[in-house]
């Protein structure tokens, strides 16, 4: 199979959807690797590295989408790209369609195959693809919080962990999924006051097994979130619903009666997000002020460390790519009902209920 790696283009992103390493697999396996030129060099992956691993070198995008059967990505293709898509090809990447119905008529319109990072699932119900990228956002909200929460940055001029003598800031994280646990160990392990909202109570144990003491849970009640929320100098937003638009945890008039200097991170904004005011900034100007309140709501946050984030995700996808090409879309499919839940767009129709029903378009079954 001829797979194709175009450079992505969406604003200050520079990851890529294979490493030179990965590309060295698949050419072992006697496929075909066409890398658009510069795909990797922001993250130090000159093109010498991916020629040496097996792999052509394409000119422009324009080539890589023309003759490649797959294509692997890290973002949602742009409408210049979704115009560069056809009938019988593959796409593999980061979707997050719910939120973005342009995105989902460009799709339907080039009649390609699109199967999500995000909705791939595994034995355990998890979702391997979204782990990798889950894990840098959680630890990286903290981080991008903290600076937020900087005088210079529109923040309350706190320091997160406090000295000795002043208190820590309070740090409220709304879901203990993959995200809202990384953010947790990392606010806990810079001395802030951590609160995790879940609605699962087995998830809520699991939490307070492996933070005992160090970071306070509770059950996600309206009443636990306006508590907790107004409490904070940093919310986490780290809500998940699998395909589906985030629901709205934190309305207009609550974070109206937040204390100013506050910062509100926005995990869950690929879906939507969880703040009634989130909306997505990039990274050239990550964060904007309502009510007094700082958000920082970048869609693409790990974009910001791409050679850790590019070598995560290469980690977790690679299986996959290597059961496309080895097996074609169909079977391989067919042969893993996980994969298959990443099935979002088949040819003209939406193949994925969560996506369909936030879309509110029609929902075919896919035959594979």
């Amino acid at each position: 199979m001829l797979i194709g790696v175009p450079k992505e283009i969406k604003n200050h992103e520079y990851r890529v959807g294979l490493v030179p390493a990965s590309v060295r697999e698949l050419t072992a396996l006697g496929h075909r690797v066409l890398v658009q030129a510069g795909a990797g060099a922001a993250i130090g992956l000159a093109d010498a590295l991916y020629v040496a691993a097996g792999a052509e070198i394409a000119t422009d995008a324009a080539e890589v989408f023309a003759r490649a059967e797959l294509i692997v990505k890290v973002k949602e293709p742009q409408p210049a790209e979704c115009a560069l898509l056809r009938e019988g090809q593959v796409l593999f990447t980061y979707l997050h369609l719910a939120p973005d119905p342009e995105q989902a008529r460009l799709l339907l319109a080039s009649g390609a195959t699109a199967i999500a990072y995000e909705t791939v699932t595994n034995e355990h119900g998890g979702l391997p693809l979204l782990a990798p990228m889950s894990e840098v956002a959680g630890r990286m909200s903290i981080q991008a919080g903290a600076h937020c929460l900087e005088k210079p940055q529109g923040g309350a001029g706190l320091l997160l962990g406090g000295v000795p003598g002043v208190a820590a800031a309070e740090v409220a994280v709304l879901g203990g999924g993959v995200v809202g646990y990384n953010a947790a160990l990392i606010a806990a392990g810079m001395g802030a006051r951590v609160t995790v909202v879940d609605c699962s109570l087995e998830r809520l144990t699991w939490l307070d097994a492996m933070f005992g003491n160090r970071v306070c849970t509770l059950h996600a009640t309206a009443d636990a979130i306006e508590n907790c929320v107004l409490a904070a100098d940093l919310v986490v937003g780290a809500v998940l619903v699998p395909g589906a638009a985030t629901p709205k945890l934190v309305g207009r008039e609550l974070l109206a009666r937040m204390r100013p200097g506050s910062v509100l991170v926005d995990v869950s904004i690929d879906q939507g997000g969880c703040f009634a005011t989130s909306r997505p900034p990039t990274h050239g100007a990550p964060t904007f002020v309502v009510d007094g309140g700082v958000h920082y709501c970048v869609a693409n946050m790990p974009g910001a460390v791409p050679r850790t984030s590019t070598f995560a995700l290469n980690d977790a996808t690679l299986p996959f790519v290597i059961a496309l090409a080895q097996k074609g879309w169909h079977t391989a499919l067919r042969d893993d009902p996980h994969l298959a839940a990443g099935l979002n767009v088949d040819r003209g129709a939406i193949t994925n209920a969560q996506v369909a029903a936030a879309l509110g378009l029609p929902l075919r079954r896919a035959h594979v």
